[in-house]
């Protein structure tokens, strides 16, 4: 799998709490129900069989090399008699059964040997299949939780048609902002043109959102798009999800290049950001490390959910300004690392993610709100998220025109652990640890593009009006209007 393309390709020792998991099955098969990943509700069972059958076969293979070192004893006692003048000729004999029973259990031992790595490779394998534990917070089931609003709802006008609001679709048409046609020709379903104001626009998103995370003391970073397709699997991004839909576009190699780790094309910076600290060891005076990066993004399942496939909503490529942060485990001690308010160091960062995302949108004047997500909607590497989500006029007949715009997750150990980032501290004699990870959205630029235009178009004026925040970086303008 490749989990074993990242150990191979990165000399790494993949450390899953495989002990936790043999302690704990029914906790990790209840979770896995829980969160829909029903095929690998029962790797945790499965477990605890194949560790008793390791355990058992070692026992064996403790006998085997015990009676192996006793042969070696009596070999290494018959050559040193052999040089005996009263040595007894029937010694020989006695030598030659010795060196065959040796081959025989060197033969047997292999036998066990081999048997007990295939077994602690299935048992690693089903480990790294099991998604995080749910966190206390997460809603079991498929209905999130309401944590409140951000900016008011806003007062609906209808198109001079009666028609309901008009999607960005139709206003990006009229304002010469958005060319699909064009896109279809060249890419295919699913990509599009930002043109004219709409192109200002996406640069103005991602600037004033790298100016809000940035004055917090977050470090910027232009990370790569395209990364090893087993560094995206250790974050937790699989080729297809558990319901067997496509997530991932993977780059077909050239036959001389098959040999080398297979690539993928990040489908977040989440990817890229993580791995930028794989196989390293972090210090405990340098966390929480809180890094923001600008890139490219690339999913491919964007064409699979009906609606969803008319604009900008759901696209294949897009640009996305993320969050990604390293902080202490969250069983250490807050007060000595700078934690408050009762919140553990990966809690605090969290929260820390969520109020940048509320200010930039609050700022941006849509209306949104904060949702705390259930089991069933959190990846495999969150133990816990929380989306945001703004208000589309143009979408009202679908989710009542709520769409997600950002979310934010904990991680803890689940990604540092199987990217091998270990964390050294004064804790426990200095014995390594593994830090807790968190990411958080801060702009994902075609949603929030999208939502201005609907929730900023003024129908008798046949304009948009532009956030005041965003105008230092639209050359001063406060509206997009009709082309002369």
């Amino acid at each position: 799998m490749l989990y074993r393309s990242l150990a191979f390709s990165l000399a790494l020792e993949m450390l899953v709490d495989i002990k936790h998991i043999r302690r704990n099955p029914g906790l990790y098969a209840q979770n896995a129900q829980d969160r829909n990943y029903k095929r690998q509700s029962k790797n945790s069972w499965r477990i605890v069989e194949l560790s008793e059958r390791r355990q058992a076969l070692q026992k064996d293979v403790k006998g085997l090399l015990e009676r192996n070192n006793s042969v070696q004893q009596s070999l290494a006692t018959s050559a040193t008699r052999s040089s005996d003048v009263a040595y007894d000729s029937k010694r020989p004999a006695d030598k030659e059964s010795l060196l065959a029973e040796a081959r025989s259990l060197k033969e047997k031992i292999k036998v066990f040997k081999d048997e007990e790595t295939a077994l602690q490779t299935e048992i690693e394998d089903l480990a790294l299949e099991l998604p995080n534990l749910s966190s206390k917070h997460t809603p079991i089931g498929d209905k999130p939780g309401l944590v409140g609003y951000i900016n008011e709802h806003p007062h609906l006008e209808t198109s001079t048609a009666g028609d309901l609001c008009r999607s960005h679709v139709d206003i990006g048409s009229k304002l010469d902002l958005l060319d699909f046609s064009a896109s279809a020709t060249v890419s295919g379903w699913g990509w599009y043109y930002l043109t004219n104001e709409a192109m200002l626009l996406e640069q103005a998103l991602v600037q004033y959102a790298l100016d809000v995370a940035m004055k917090r003391g977050w470090k910027g970073v232009s990370p790569p798009s395209i990364v090893y397709s087993h560094i995206a699997a250790a974050c937790g991004f699989q080729p297809r999800d558990q319901n067997g839909e496509q997530q991932i576009y993977s780059i077909e190699q050239a036959e001389k290049d098959k040999a080398k780790p297979a690539l993928s094309l990040a489908g977040t910076a989440e990817i890229p950001l993580a791995g930028m600290k794989a196989n390293q060891t972090l210090h405990d005076k340098d966390l929480p490390l809180k890094t923001i990066g600008v890139s490219r993004c690339y999913r491919a399942e964007a064409g699979a959910r009906g609606v969803d496939t008319k604009g900008l909503y759901r696209v294949h490529e897009f640009t996305k300004v993320e969050m990604f942060a390293w902080t202490m485990p969250d069983d250490a001690p807050s007060e000595a690392f700078g934690s408050s308010g009762g919140l553990s160091h990966s809690e605090t960062v969290f929260e820390e993610m969520v109020s940048i995302q509320k200010e930039i949108l609050q700022g941006l004047g849509l209306h949104c709100r904060i949702l705390e997500m259930s089991t069933t909607d959190l990846g495999a590497s969150a133990t816990r998220k929380q989306d945001i989500e703004a208000f589309f006029p143009g979408r009202r007949e679908r989710d009542d025109g709520w769409g997600e715009v950002t979310s934010a997750s904990i991680c803890t150990d689940y990604q540092s652990r199987r990217l091998a980032t270990r964390l050294k501290s004064n804790r426990f004699g200095g014995k390594l640890e593994f830090p807790h990870t968190v990411n958080g959205t801060a702009m994902a630029v075609p949603r929030v593009l999208a939502a201005i235009l609907e929730n900023g178009w003024i129908e008798e004026d046949g304009c948009v009006t532009i956030p005041e925040v965003l105008r230092p970086w639209m050359r001063g303008m406060e509206a997009i209007r009709r082309k002369p």
